[in-house]
């Protein structure tokens, strides 16, 4: 397959990674867009899983406000070091993640943030409206366990589906800015306020 320079030009859009990554992604495909993308998600999270343990302490405070000052949100995002802090991208990263939140809702950043007795709680809620389903324990364990992920993809920031693109969760957009910017990027934590709300 014989992958065009347009074609490249189109992936490296959409993703934001280097143009022979892109080609090799397509040529790895034979020239399907989605599958290509699909390779460097898997890539650039293979990467970001490797950064992950370094540590972040540079970063930014971003801040957005939306609906004409009734929504506002405040997110510390830390990376590696003051000159990606300063990066443009970082930046626009940053913008992105308070945006989600604003429009979004999330109560925690992850769900090792949720204190355990509201995750019990929320079993205990997801049991009940179960009712008396006559399936063995290990059955309903599991309808629980995948009930409580979509819990967590309406709690967590990490876990939610990016506001842009609902294919592609908040972490997964994380884990392609640190592939492509080379540094380990956490969101440490947030606030969200709304007019009249608690």
């Amino acid at each position: 397959m014989n992958v065009s320079a347009d074609m490249v030009k189109e992936l490296r859009e959409r993703t934001g990674i280097g143009m022979m990554e892109c080609k090799n992604a397509l040529a790895e495909s034979n020239g399907d867009m989605e599958k290509a993308i699909g390779i460097l998600r898997k890539k650039g999270y293979a990467r970001a899983q490797a950064k992950a343990s370094r540590e972040a302490s540079q970063g930014v405070v971003g801040s957005y406000i939306h609906m004409n000052g009734r929504i506002g949100v405040l997110v510390e995002v830390n990376c590696e070091s003051d000159f990606v802090a300063r990066n443009s991208e970082f930046q626009e990263l940053v913008k992105e993640i308070a945006m989600q939140i604003a429009a979004a809702r999330p109560r925690f950043v992850s769900s090792d943030q949720i204190p355990p007795e509201t995750v019990e709680a929320e079993k205990e809620i997801i049991r009940a409206q179960m009712g008396d389903m006559k399936k063995p324990p290990e059955i309903m364990e599991k309808i629980v366990q995948g009930k409580l992920g979509k819990f967590f993809e309406e709690v967590c920031l990490l876990d939610q589906p990016y506001i842009r693109e609902d294919k592609l969760k908040v972490r997964d957009l994380i884990a392609q800015a640190v592939a492509k910017i080379g540094e380990n990027i956490k969101v440490r934590r947030f606030a969200r306020f709304e007019i009249g709300q608690e």
